[in-house]
């Protein structure tokens, strides 16, 4: 009851301030947290976490010895910090520098119309596929991809399937690289991409499917691979490979990470659902 009556002793206390300090970092940390989904940031946050811990628990111990040690070690840990995991850092920080600005301070923008994009990227994958041509497309989300789109060729051309088999035909001279896709337009092609050292990943899978896992950790970006040896069709997205995919299994994929229904779509298709739910409990009564 004590710990109650001072918790809200210190409430009334508090000044407009403290609540918009609270307010700001709460809402900073629920924009930031996201970036830690990918391995090397986890084990960034799991050293911070018991660098800290044992810290704590060397004051609450009184442990004199180890408490100094922690001491010495806390004044070049973020130094030691950088250094073991400088990869990491900048993965995360480019993932960060990357995002849209309106879209951390949760400004929404009128969306790009993706169904014709899939469906033509979807028909592209299945020649391909039948063909055994190799590809690698991304499609960027709230990462921009400035860093890999410079390493490519520029286009900003309407994405076709006849320009994406075009693109990937295999004496090509922009085949080996990814396309990248950015508000709905091809923004470039023959990029190169970072690759995954994953374990996870198969051995039999080549660099294709290593770089796609890659984007898919530093970043957003949703990725398809066609095999060029087999013609498989697989997705990246959150470092998980998705493999063995159907050309209608691809687009159902596609339409649900690029194309999410708005709240209002979906609050009416639980509006519907409920009420089918309800009549057929009637019917069953009568």
């Amino acid at each position: 009851m004590n710990s109650i009556e001072t918790l809200f002793q210190q409430l009334t206390k508090m000044q407009w301030s403290d609540y918009l300090d609270i307010i700001i970092v709460a809402y900073l940390l629920y924009k930031l947290l996201p970036l830690i989904r990918n391995t090397g940031t986890k084990q960034i946050a799991k050293a911070i976490g018991v660098i800290l811990g044992v810290a704590w628990l060397t004051d609450l111990l009184n442990l004199y010895t180890l408490r100094f040690i922690m001491e010495q070690f806390l004044q070049i840990g973020l130094i030691a910090l950088v250094v073991l995991f400088q990869p990491e850092l900048r993965r995360m920080l480019d993932h960060l520098g990357n995002m849209k600005f309106r879209k951390f301070l949760g400004i929404e923008k009128e969306e790009q119309e993706m169904d014709p994009i899939i469906k033509q990227t979807v028909m592209a994958c299945e020649v391909m596929s039948k063909e055994r041509v190799g590809a690698l497309i991304v499609f960027a989300r709230d990462n921009r991809l400035d860093e890999y789109i410079k390493t490519g060729t520029t286009l900003e051309a309407q994405v076709s399937e006849q320009l994406i088999r075009n693109i990937f035909f295999p004496k090509a001279s922009l085949h080996d690289g990814a396309m990248i896709i950015r508000d709905g337009k091809m923004a470039a092609a023959g990029c190169v991409l970072p690759l995954s050292n994953s374990t996870r990943i198969s051995a039999d899978l080549g660099t294709r499917h290593r770089a796609a896992v890659g984007i898919s950790e530093a970043s957003d970006a949703v990725v398809i691979v066609v095999s060029e040896e087999t013609g498989t069709i697989s997705v990246a997205e959150g470092g998980m490979l998705k493999r063995h995919l159907a050309s209608q299994t691809l687009e159902k994929v596609l339409m649900r990470e690029l194309n999410p229904k708005d709240p209002e779509e979906q609050k009416n298709a639980v509006d519907r659902l409920k009420k089918k739910l309800k009549n057929m409990g009637k019917e069953e009564r009568k």
